[in-house]
């Protein structure tokens, strides 16, 4: 729905994210950074050296590599331990960013099999993680984002580790928004990553850099994905950009983690009280949350131009329409602060009437 996205864009504030992906985005990434700083090159040099170690410690690893993308990361890792094992099956969530995302790229690639682990709609269980045939790695994502941000809790973690490392499987981290996850769990990213041998984190979603990720485990690990980073060639002649923007915007983001948590418990228990819109999970345990309504999407997507074209502030540009009802995710962030009160209850007061 092109008037959608066309009012979303035309808000002043919204309620997900940072704010608009523009150019002063890196502009203020460089503003204290000095001319004469040397770029890496292919892999190398102090920029993304130094990021590199920083990482490896904040997550509780031997080694990391900077990469441009996690999708590119997360399949070299998954490579790598079938590879170690000699097993050509990996298992994760129907609704893996590489089983629904990435145009089977594992698969056609790899020529590795994943196998899918308990339904679509909610977390996998030990039990079904238990029932797996041999397999070479188990894939866990924190939060789970197609489902609203759910997370198990620590102990399940730890079940789940132990039956891993019982089994001699694998057990990798795709922790895109891992540090979104660390309120919940009220623990240090370094702690949750013990649990995994090797771990991916984004720095464009929940720190708002322009792109890049960290794969980090042993040192044997992070060297074989230096080979296959160059084989996919993500060895870029210079990847500073990605990396001092992500290191500045984690600096910037990384403690904020928790006030954005509290914001969408607020923010969705003030939706839970509408007739006919409800949130999954319905009291959120990250940042995140998936927010419905009933409706078709062209019926609900005309309240949702009205609203936003009356408000100036944004809710949504973009619904999926399943079983009569439409679905979006709310992602809190730095611009979600710049709404008044004001104009939220001018935005509930909108959705009450007809």
């Amino acid at each position: 729905m092109e008037r959608l996205i066309d009012t979303y864009r035309q808000t002043n504030v919204q309620l997900s994210g940072h704010g608009k992906r523009e150019v002063g985005v890196l502009k203020r990434a460089f503003e204290q950074v000095r001319e004469d700083e040397p770029s890496d090159q292919y892999g190398q040099g102090k920029t993304i050296r130094q990021f590199e170690e920083k990482m490896a410690h904040v997550l509780g690893k031997e080694s990391a590599v900077f990469f441009p993308s996690g999708t590119m990361a997360q399949q070299i890792a998954l490579r790598i331990w079938c590879d170690e094992t000699g097993k050509k099956a990996v298992a994760y969530h129907p609704l893996c960013h590489l089983e629904i995302h990435e145009q089977d790229g594992l698969k056609e690639l790899h020529h590795i099999e994943p196998i899918l682990v308990g339904d679509e709609n909610r977390l996998m269980t030990l039990e079904e993680i238990q029932a797996l045939p041999d397999i070479a790695c188990l894939l866990l994502e924190l939060p789970q984002r197609e489902i609203g941000g759910e997370l198990p809790t620590f102990e399940e973690l730890v079940a789940i580790h132990e039956h891993c490392r019982d089994k001699r499987i694998y057990l990798h981290l795709d922790g895109a928004r891992l540090f979104e996850s660390l309120p919940y769990y009220e623990k240090e990213a370094s702690e949750i990553c013990a649990l995994f041998d090797s771990v991916y984190v984004s720095f464009y979603k929940g720190i708002g850099g322009i792109a890049g990720a960290i794969l980090a485990g042993p040192k044997a690990f992070c060297e074989t994905s230096k080979v296959w980073k160059r084989r996919y060639g993500g060895d870029l002649i210079s990847l500073y950009p990605y990396i001092l923007s992500s290191d500045y915007y984690y600096e910037l983001r990384k403690d904020k983690m928790q006030g954005y948590r509290d914001a969408a418990v607020q923010l969705a228990a003030r939706f839970n009280e509408l007739e006919g819109v409800w949130t999954t999970p319905l009291i959120p345990v990250t940042n995140m949350f998936h927010l419905h309504f009933q409706g078709d999407e062209e019926e609900v997507g005309e309240r949702m131009v009205r609203i936003q074209q009356e408000t100036g502030v944004g809710i949504t540009g973009h619904l999926v329409e399943k079983d009569g009802y439409c679905s979006t995710e709310i992602s809190i962030g730095d611009v979600y602060s710049h709404i008044t009160s004001n104009q939220l209850d001018d935005v509930f007061r909108q959705f009450n009437s007809k």
